[in-house]
């Protein structure tokens, strides 16, 4: 369980914070380098001179890597196992890691997620180029597509504002869409509102797994949503405080969209949920049925994960539609704890039994699939 208290930032402020902040969301500050040793924007990772590995190419935004921007070293990298190294630095640019692009690795090479932050500011209402708006999908900052992806000290962001743009209708604004099968993040942060964290599958028949562990993730509506078998583990959620409403519900933590099909969703496990709106504010989740997947059964498991008073404990789940009420969905907890977590009202929180929570584990969630046993 994540212990150190977050530190809340605008969502622009946090672009100009920096390891000497220390640490935010359980994610350690790096130790500061002693006077007079000679800066290594490569960290233990080698440089353009010292190359790990011919697959390895690294990113610096003043250039003393390969390239100077993340979505040029991305094109550059063909086929499959390439590893990017990434020094610190605000990279505002959108990135997508096409289905073609398999096994890549991208580190963030002072191994701390606040030094290297990818970030942009579309939503699903803006305006593209060549005419109409970029919808949900086509907001995001980073996009995956390929298996096998891997991301470790990285943030991932967001930070398309709704004050700024008080006439736009389409406020999801996703910081990164995640689709292929073998995904992992560690120690990386989500940043934006709604819509923040797309945990989701190429297509209604795939079952894409996922995994996630000792990540900070923060927003408002439905920040992490999607129809992936996603495991969340040692994670922090943070709900965001809301101006623009006078009354509950500000939003929701999750909104899954579980293929009917799909006998594994998404599992919370070991983890945090906390606030800095007024108590009782949020839901913490709702089903999402897609009007292209109507027969789909949203699924969440949240267990031994500690609960704030930011999530209203009477009524934690609500409908995204009455024709799909949440009763009829795969929502369950098992061993929660902390004044979120409180049961005045049984029918409203489901619990797994016992001899269901012994299948509700990272390893019954993705199989032969062991990603907590990379080094990180």
């Amino acid at each position: 369980m994540l212990s150190q208290p977050h530190v809340p930032l605008s969502r622009r402020k946090f672009l100009l914070t920096t390891a000497a902040a220390g640490a935010v969301g359980g994610l350690a500050a790096v130790p500061a380098r002693a006077a007079g040793t000679r800066p290594r924007p490569f960290g233990r990772y080698g440089s353009p001179a010292a190359r790990l590995t011919s697959r390895t190419l690294y990113v610096h935004p003043g250039g003393a890597g390969d390239f100077t921007t993340v979505r040029d070293a991305v094109a550059a990298a063909h086929g499959s196992g390439h590893t990017l190294v990434i020094a610190p630095g605000t990279y505002r640019q959108t990135v997508a890691v096409d289905s073609a692009r398999t096994e890549m690795t991208w580190i963030g090479a002072s191994e701390n997620p606040r030094d290297v932050v990818i970030v942009y500011d579309n939503a699903a209402g803006t305006p593209k180029p060549g005419g109409g708006t970029h919808g949900t999908t086509g907001s995001a900052t980073t996009t995956v597509q390929a298996d096998g992806f891997t991301a470790r000290w990285i943030t991932f962001a967001n930070d398309w504002l709704r004050a700024d743009h008080p006439g736009t209708t389409g406020t999801q604004a996703v910081a990164i869409k995640v689709q292929g099968d073998r995904s992992a993040f560690h120690h990386c942060r989500f940043l934006g509102h709604q819509d923040t964290l797309y945990a989701d599958s190429m297509a209604l028949g795939i079952f894409a797994r996922q995994y996630f562990a000792h990540c900070y993730a923060e927003g408002d509506v439905d920040f992490v949503f999607g129809r992936a078998t996603a495991v969340f583990e040692h994670c922090r959620f943070r709900t965001l405080n809301r101006t623009d409403l006078s009354a509950a519900p500000y939003g929701f933590v999750f909104a899954p969209s579980t293929a009917g099909a799909n006998p594994l969703g998404y599992l919370v496990t070991r983890s945090r949920v906390d606030s800095e709106a007024p108590d009782g504010h949020y839901k913490l989740a709702r089903p999402w049925v897609p009007s292209s997947d109507t027969t789909a059964r949203p699924m969440l498991t949240v267990r031994d994960t500690w609960l704030g008073p930011g999530i209203d404990a009477v009524a934690p789940y609500t409908n995204m539609s009455n024709a799909h009420p949440w009763q009829s969905m795969r929502f369950a907890e098992y061993r929660n704890t902390g004044p979120g977590a409180a049961v005045p009202v049984p029918e409203n929180r489901p619990q797994l039994t016992s001899e269901q929570a012994r299948s509700a584990t990272r390893a019954g969630y993705l199989g032969d699939w062991e990603p907590w046993k990379e080094a990180c």
